[in-house]
């Protein structure tokens, strides 16, 4: 599971700049809850080979009792609950504040891992930048730049072995290739995920319960049907049988984030009784990031006007067309209509997923491609592909090699993707392409 590291700190300490460091592009974000966005943004990062999650906060008042900045308190506080680390930036050039003191005072009765931070430090002698912030009796600050990237990965590696370093020890059940799913159902809120659970395992089934401190642990709870085995994993928060009507469920994004990455397929669960939201794009978003193979269930469709029908389809075409790869199932989680074919695109973008696709067959399926359509010349040279390999699988990825490559434009890629997942029949996966251009031996090696 991906660790989590919350930013905290007051106003204009320099949060965003770190966050946008961290991810790489404030394009990559997601899941923005409606009117949080000035508070709370939720990202993913990678340090090498090790991923992580992290979530940027307003300017913190603790003590707000009212107002827009008593929001914020809120929401910085629900991003502190959900963390492994949390990461306290101060500024460096205007020294410690009387607000510093009080967003301690909160940090150290929250029991989470905190790292004291001093950003715009640039140019400063450590021993001057660091000297007024031990009064905060937080142990020694970390110096960095986010601006400039000082000292940046180094704090992050430590973050990241602190928050491993508290997590219990788990013996591994070793992965075995066709021996269940691990579906996520996820959605925004009252979509009726707790519904489609329930109706998936059993009315009378006891599941689980919210209890408080389980936010940000993934639920999996497995079972079978039509003789086949699934690993389902909550993102809803699941509750009895009783109590899931009529009740808002709880929505952690961290915890929905984690689980699109725990699962080989999502079910994206909409709700056809509402617009398409900008909240399902970014989920969806993520999704096709993810590289997550997908299946759409638009619920609540029972009842519905021939008009709204038609209206939600609409809808979804024009917000949801770069999900074009995936099968959409109308449904009633509640009437439990239309499950059994969903659940077979299920088992269908699984397959898709985890296909084993044979170098001679994806070389074939490269020569027809250009036989029918050849790539555009770039300038006096016209790319040359020559062979194609598997690379990865969960989501595939179709590594095909030859000359002046990168003259390749993005249209023909998706000519390619399209003609890669016709022939081999990939429904309801994401299909990756990668282009890998050989050595021109008859370019002299500089000495």
């Amino acid at each position: 599971m991906k660790p989590v590291i919350a930013l905290v700190g007051r106003p204009n300490v320099g949060k965003s700049t770190l966050f946008n460091r961290l991810t790489r592009s404030r394009d990559a974000l997601v899941a923005d809850l409606p009117g949080l966005t000035r508070d709370r943004h939720y990202g993913e990062g990678r340090l090498g080979e090790r991923p992580f999650l992290v979530i940027d906060t307003g300017g913190f008042e603790p003590v707000a009792k009212e107002g827009i900045m008593h929001e914020m308190a809120k929401q910085t506080k629900q991003a502190v609950a959900e963390a492994d680390v949390v990461i306290f930036i101060v500024d460096g050039r205007q020294g410690m504040t009387p607000h510093d003191k009080t967003i301690t005072d909160f940090l150290r009765k929250s029991g989470r891992q905190v790292m004291l931070v001093v950003n715009k430090a640039e140019g400063m002698k450590y021993t001057s930048v660091t000297a007024d912030f031990y009064e905060l009796g937080m142990g020694d600050p970390y110096v960095i730049s986010a601006a400039h990237g000082d000292g940046v990965a180094d704090l992050v590696e430590e973050a990241l072995d602190i928050a491993f370093a508290q997590r219990p020890s788990e013996e591994e059940e070793p992965e075995v290739a066709g021996k269940h799913i691990k579906l996520a159902i996820v959605g925004r809120p009252n979509v009726g995920k707790s519904t489609l659970i329930n109706t998936l395992l059993g009315e009378e089934r006891v599941i689980a319960f919210d209890m408080p401190g389980t936010t940000r642990d993934s639920i999996e709870i497995p079972f079978e049907r039509d003789g086949r085995h699934y690993t389902l994993i909550d993102t809803a928060g699941i509750r009895r049988r009783g109590k899931v009507f009529e009740a808002i469920e709880k929505f952690s994004v961290v915890k929905t984030l984690q689980s699109i990455s725990e699962a080989n397929v999502v079910l994206l669960l909409l709700d056809a009784q509402q617009d398409i939201s900008e909240q399902d794009a970014h989920i969806a978003g993520f999704i096709l990031e993810s590289g997550r193979a997908l299946v759409v269930g638009v619920n609540k469709w029972d009842g519905l006007d021939r008009d709204r029908r038609e209206a939600i389809k609409m809808d979804i075409e024009r917000k949801l067309n770069f999900l074009s790869f995936a099968k959409f199932h109308f449904v009633s989680a509640l009437q439990a209509s239309g499950i059994g074919p969903m659940m077979k695109s299920v088992n269908a973008a699984y397959a898709a997923a985890m296909a084993n696709l044979s170098t001679p067959k994806l070389t074939r399926a490269l020569i027809e491609a250009v036989e029918h359509q050849q790539p555009r010349r770039k300038g006096s040279i016209r790319p040359k592909m020559r062979y194609a390999h598997q690379g990865g699988m969960n989501p595939p990825v179709v590594v095909i090699h030859g000359n002046a490559l990168e003259g390749i434009d993005a249209n023909y890629k998706r000519f390619l993707e399209k003609h890669f997942r016709e022939t081999f029949s990939l429904v309801g996966t994401p299909l990756r392409i990668e282009l890998r251009s050989g050595k021109n031996p008859f370019t002299r090696s500089e000495k």
